[in-house]
């Protein structure tokens, strides 16, 4: 035979491990004499025995970087724990191998240092506010600082803001204040309304009866002229009528008489003596006051 039986193995061993089959969204870097020669597209390539070897076998899809909870502090000195989620990708196999030694803990690494240096930027009501503002920086910083790496940033999100036992109780009796404050400030403004709405009601109730009254007076002293004028023109027309009415005064003159004894001093009445209605007139306001 021209090959004995072990070196038909050892050739086959050899010609199997030449064929190297890669799939779709996987990367292999070869390497020849312990030199980078190339990268290994999808599909079926083959390698030198001995001479060239696989050194690195990655994935070129987008993965996820989870981020353990850091300790921060904020920049009013409080004391919060971060955790955040990072997405990427690796662009160029070749320069993450040769650029760092462990791609995925040097990652890890410099998310923390961002986020500790983002918090320390920010007080602590801005963390919870401005949330979507710190993801933007980090992802912006760490895709600057990646891609000498050959790597790139697509997300990064902060899951989780903790602050420290002392301040979440500090910020509950914060908010319960406030809770108070707004509902001892809406109380007090229903105390005003309706206190304002029962004096409008009030003041318009008497307006009303100021107004009622004075109508009353009014009509009242037109039915006495009209009184009056309607007595002057039957006084006038008909003899008979006055001739009544010297009688009807003299029994009013007499009447008077004794309201005069008994009213109060200070009393006066005023009369026109060439007018009989305006006499009349006067000694019935006097018996009305009496």
């Amino acid at each position: 035979a021209l090959f004995s039986l072990p070196a038909l193995v050892v050739m086959a061993f050899l010609g199997f491990n030449s064929v190297k089959v890669t799939s779709g969204g996987q990367s292999r870097l070869v390497e020849r004499l312990g030199k980078y020669d190339r990268q290994l597209q999808p599909g079926l390539s083959f390698v030198l025995p001995v001479v060239e070897k696989v050194v690195s076998h990655e994935s070129l899809k987008e993965r996820v970087l989870d981020i353990p909870p850091q300790q921060c502090i904020t920049r009013d000195n409080v004391s919060i724990e971060v955790d955040a989620v990072v997405y990427w990708q690796l662009l160029e196999h070749s320069r993450a191998y040769y650029g760092v030694d462990n791609l995925q803990a040097a990652m890890v690494n410099l998310v923390l240092t961002q986020i500790r240096a983002e918090m320390g930027k920010l007080d602590l009501d801005q963390t919870f506010t401005t949330r979507q503002e710190v993801n933007e920086a980090l992802l912006r910083e760490l895709d600057l600082a990646t891609d000498p790496w050959g790597v790139k940033v697509t997300r990064v999100e902060l899951r989780d803001i903790h602050p420290s036992a002392g301040v979440q109780q500090a910020m509950e009796q914060q908010m319960t204040a406030e809770r108070e404050k707004r509902a001892a400030i809406l109380r007090s403004e229903g105390v005003r309304d309706s206190e304002l709405n029962a004096a409008r009601g009030r003041a318009q109730a008497l307006l009303l009866q100021a107004e009622a009254e004075a109508k009353q007076q009014s009509l009242q002293a037109e039915a006495r002229a009209a009184a009056a004028t309607c007595l002057a023109r039957a006084i006038a027309a008909d003899p008979a009528a006055a001739e009544a009415l010297r009688l009807l005064l003299a029994r009013d003159w007499m009447e008077m008489g004794e309201q005069l004894a008994h009213a109060k001093g200070g009393t006066v009445l005023m009369v026109d003596p060439q007018s009989p209605a305006s006499l009349l007139t006067a000694l019935r306001g006097l018996q009305e006051k009496g």
